[in-house]
C-alpha cells in the first residue's frame, strides 16, 4: 500500500544526505573564513568606537 509518510520521510532523508555530501568539505573552510572576516569586522568597529569617543572627548562633549 502507498504510504505518504514513508515516501516523504525517504525524500527528506535523501535531501539531507545530498546536502551533507555536498557541503562536507566546505564546512571547515567556511567557518575559518567566517571567523576571520568577523574578527576583522570587530576590530574595525572597535577602532571606530574608540575614534568616536576620543573625538567627543576632545571636542568637549558633556557626558551627562
Amino acid at each position: 500500500m502507498f504510504n505518504v509518510k514513508d515516501v516523504s520521510m525517504k525524500k527528506l532523508l535523501l535531501v539531507k544526505e545530498i546536502y551533507l555530501e555536498a557541503f562536507k568539505n566546505l564546512g571547515h573552510i567556511l567557518i575559518e573564513k567566517y571567523f576571520k572576516i568577523f574578527s576583522w569586522f570587530c576590530f574595525i568597529m572597535f577602532f571606530v568606537v574608540l575614534y568616536a569617543f576620543i573625538f567627543r572627548v576632545s571636542t568637549g562633549f558633556a557626558f551627562d
